[in-house]
């Protein structure tokens, strides 16, 4: 706890200096707002720009969100090869990348020529998990919740397999969010039943890539993302009890980080 806190500081200290381009591919016509979620916890994060690369239909939607996210569209309304390239280019203009949130009906090979492609720290998040363990996951973190973790202990037994043989690291959320990494499981802390409520999994997902992308290792990102996670659910509960919106937890992120 002790490091994490001073990880918090150096974050809330250091607002002067460069902190990362967050890159997001997700949504689809079912839904079109993960994509603003996730880049919108990125930037209360830290984030210096948001860029939300999501399916034509949806474009008008995530981009009416909120001003302060850029947006970009491909053509068609799932992800396909034909996107692939774009957003090849996407994570070279970026520091990290977040692939998955809303992600209905993707084509899985390209997911995986995706993660493939991309040099820079990827969150897999959601519906890209299960065609993600194909792929080099030595660069990334993968956020399942509920019984998105199913594919990964299918293929590899346990999580703590996984992570050692892969090189990725797993936030798994729960009743107890817990990290595993390089063969290791840590249980968070933080957090309240609240954040069952829908979007908490895009939050994370933003949170944990706009870490990454201002320069955090990835362990120490997938631990101090759901820590900030856990700590806003908290502060936003204590003000509005059962009725807590995704939304109130993230406009809540700079509070824990200050």
């Amino acid at each position: 706890m002790a490091r994490l806190q001073r990880t918090l500081s150096n974050i809330s200290e250091d607002s002067e200096t460069d902190n990362g381009r967050v890159g997001i591919v997700a949504g689809a016509i079912e839904y079109p707002n993960q994509p603003a979620l996730a880049g919108r916890a990125a930037l209360r994060t830290g984030s210096d720009h948001v860029r939300a690369f999501v399916a034509d239909p949806i474009y008008e939607v995530v981009a009416s969100h909120d001003p302060n996210l850029l947006v970009d569209r491909y053509a068609g309304e799932q992800f396909e090869e034909s996107a692939v390239e774009r957003t090849r280019e996407l994570s070279e203009w970026a520091d990290a990348l977040v692939i998955g949130p809303g992600l209905v009906d993707a084509d899985a090979d390209a997911v995986r020529e995706t993660i493939d492609c991309v040099d820079i720290p990827t969150v897999v998040d959601a519906l890209a998990i299960e065609p993600a363990l194909e792929a080099d996951l030595s660069n990334a973190v993968l956020t399942p919740s509920g019984s998105e973790d199913d594919a990964i202990k299918e293929a590899y037994g346990t999580l703590e397999a996984f992570s050692k043989e892969t090189g990725a690291v797993v936030v798994l959320t729960g009743d107890t969010d817990e990290i595993v990494a390089d063969g290791e499981r840590l249980r968070n802390e933080t957090g309240t039943s609240a954040l069952t409520v829908a979007g908490t999994g895009d939050t994370l997902a933003g949170i944990t890539a706009s870490l990454l992308g201002q320069g955090m290792n990835r362990r120490d990102a997938a631990e101090l993302g759901a820590w900030i996670l856990g700590k806003t659910g908290e502060l936003a509960t204590a003000e509005y009890g059962p009725g807590v919106l995704t939304t109130d937890v993230i406009d809540r992120i700079p509070d824990t980080i200050r």
